[in-house]
């Protein structure tokens, strides 16, 4: 098993260019999971600024034009501004020469001090040890999930109606996740667990694959060591497309992290 830190590390080869290996492991199929591709770039383009002030990933906003396969890429990174309180970049995965995903990425400082006010509360679900295991072959995935070797994900009983065949069709799943390796979830990390499997679109009877078209993640504070919780709902469905939110909150019940993504669906006629 290849732990996150290996699973991304990144190499300089010159100004604002990397290389980096993408590991079959942190995948969905055979394609590598869209937020593991995102943490490498994070990495990348903190290695690039090298501002000890502004030592962490704060958001990403990412179109993925072309899924890479397992095996090296490069990543470039552009510096666009650094200031006070904030750097911006803008980076870009490639394969074999041609463009796979890109990002604009803002760094800054984060702490693990709560939120001074919030609007969304932890959701209650039941204990780890009484959540599904997310098996690497899922039956009703119909292809294999190696990520499932290297994450951790319990999915509440109550959100699993899919697997019998009687979805709710009310699009939201819960689940724990950590990380197999024992390290604790960190900004690069949490964008990983972002973008979780299954998709919520199984919720809705629209099983198969959900391939990333844009996602856009905002971490917010360092997560308390341990376990998270997540939240994936399914805000639209049509038109071959998906709306979906995600929500982490840490073991002390602070929201550490969320969001957005548009995903690519195909409908049953």
């Amino acid at each position: 098993m290849s732990t996150f830190g290996e699973a991304t590390a990144v190499s300089a080869r010159g100004a604002g260019r990397y290389t980096a290996e993408l590991d079959p492991l942190w995948a969905v199929g055979v394609r590598p999971q869209g937020g593991y591709l995102l943490a490498i770039m994070g990495r990348a383009a903190l290695d690039a600024a090298a501002n000890d002030r502004h030592p962490h990933v704060t958001s990403v906003g990412a179109t993925f034009i072309e899924p890479p396969v397992p095996g090296p890429a490069e990543v470039t990174v552009e510096l666009l501004r650094s200031g006070r309180t904030l750097t911006q970049a803008r980076a870009r995965l490639s394969q074999d020469g041609r463009p796979r995903v890109e990002a604009v990425l803002t760094l800054g400082p984060l702490d693990d001090s709560g939120p001074e006010w919030s609007a969304v509360e932890p959701p209650s679900i039941p204990p780890e040890n009484e959540c599904f295991l997310v098996p690497n072959d899922p039956p009703v995935a119909g292809f294999t999930i190696p990520l499932m070797d290297v994450v951790e994900e319990r999915i509440a009983p109550g959100d699993l109606a899919f697997m019998f065949g009687a979805p709710r069709r009310e699009g939201v799943t819960h689940s724990w996740q950590r990380l197999k390796d024992g390290s604790d979830w960190d900004p690069l990390s949490l964008l990983v667990a972002l973008d979780p499997v299954p998709p919520a679109s199984y919720d809705l009877g629209v099983p198969g694959w959900a391939p990333t078209v844009q996602l856009t993640a905002y971490i917010h504070r360092l997560p308390a060591s341990g376990p998270i919780r997540v939240r994936l709902s399914a805000t639209d469905l049509g038109g071959d497309r998906m709306h979906e939110t995600a929500q982490a909150w840490d073991a002390k019940d602070r929201p550490v992290a969320q969001a957005t993504q548009l995903a690519a669906i195909r409908i049953p006629s």
